[in-house]
């Protein structure tokens, strides 16, 4: 444990000693100890504390957080530092246990602030920004709630909410209106709320509905799969996939016609293939064109995706923008939107 002038340059500001104080070092001495370790020495410097201070309650990691009352010039009462370590999720833990909650304390005011995010895909920011200003206008002037804009790549453009209230309840009932607001501007390109990701999304939509689905992946080479694998409770209803890369796999794999291969009657072939194939009550498929010398004369971006059921299906073509790599993360996520719309109209039950 090397010197740690953070401390000392507060017990100097405070006009105090630095103490050891015995919890700590007991605190540091049992985490070493229960994991086997033997403890240095210089870990104890952990331990020493300016006078007067007081410890944090969270402690993760061997170093303490403090709480230092310093005088108020004049005023007779106390102002106070916070000392946390500089490790983000030891950091984390005691702003939001002790820092944020001595904070609202000592400020008098009672107040609860809560965000929610709105995640929305198929439009651009700017755009989004466009159908939201009479809103963000009428806000501004009332001062709560608020709203701000995340462009979160792959991930969609984020609408994040944020209410002040006195009470959890009030703020709650403030998010639900707002919230109610702006789907009634900008409609269903909103697709979830907070952590709550595209894949998740179609995942419960299956699950609700009584279907399976199946996979025929060709530029995204097995993203799709992946994403809708990573959904917890996926097992329920994703049957299986096909990466169908070369041409000759299409063909004789899932029934492609023979002949070019990005357009969407062979993105909607490949969809019904693998539906067939893997016994699922709905394919979806993807193809085009990540890079160059995959072409058939089609420009970079031109993707064809597609959804097939026994009596529905949907297609579109794109055009999409960045690298191979966005390309084929864009194409990914355009597809299972695509899919979603489909299951909320009931298009495939």
């Amino acid at each position: 444990c090397i010197r740690d002038r953070t401390r000392e340059v507060i017990a100097t500001v405070m006009g105090v000693e630095l103490v050891r104080d015995d919890a700590v070092a007991a605190r540091i001495e049992n985490m070493f100890s229960t994991r086997g370790r033997t403890m240095p020495a210089n870990n104890l410097r952990q331990a020493m504390v300016p006078v007067g201070a007081s410890t944090m309650a969270q402690q993760p990691g061997t170093a303490p957080g403090l709480v230092c009352p310093v005088a108020g010039p004049g005023s007779g009462s106390d102002r106070v530092i916070y000392a946390v370590p500089g490790v983000p999720y030891e950091m984390k833990e005691m702003v939001t246990g002790t820092v944020v909650p001595d904070l609202i304390a000592r400020s008098g005011e009672r107040a609860v602030i809560r965000s929610r995010v709105l995640r929305t895909w198929g439009s651009s920011e700017s755009a989004l920004a466009e159908m939201l200003a009479d809103r963000i206008d009428e806000l501004d002037g009332a001062g709560n709630p608020t709203l701000a804009f995340l462009a979160s790549g792959v991930e969609g453009l984020k609408v994040r909410v944020t209410a002040k209230s006195p009470t959890e309840d009030e703020a709650v009932a403030v998010l639900d209106a707002e919230e109610a607001v702006i789907r009634s501007i900008i409609g269903d390109i909103v697709f979830g709320l907070d952590d709550q990701n595209m894949e998740a999304v179609v995942v419960s939509l299956l699950a609700d509905q009584g279907l399976t689905v199946a996979v025929a992946e060709s530029l995204t080479g097995g993203y799709v799969a992946g994403r809708l694998c990573a959904v917890p409770g996926a097992s329920k209803v994703f049957q299986g996939g096909v990466v169908a890369y070369q041409p000759e796999v299409k063909f004789d794999l899932l029934g492609v016609e023979r002949g070019p291969v990005i357009t969407e009657g062979a993105a909607l072939a490949m969809a019904h293939g693998v539906r067939r194939r893997l016994d699922a009550d709905i394919g979806l498929a993807t193809t085009g064109v990540a890079g160059p010398g995959e072409s058939e004369g089609q420009p970079v971006g031109t993707v064809c995706l597609a959804v097939a059921g026994a009596e529905a299906e949907r297609s579109t073509t794109v055009r999409l923008p960045g690298d191979r790599e966005r390309i084929r993360q864009f194409s990914t996520i355009t597809l299972l939107d695509l899919f979603r719309r489909g299951l909320l109209a009931g298009e495939f039950a």
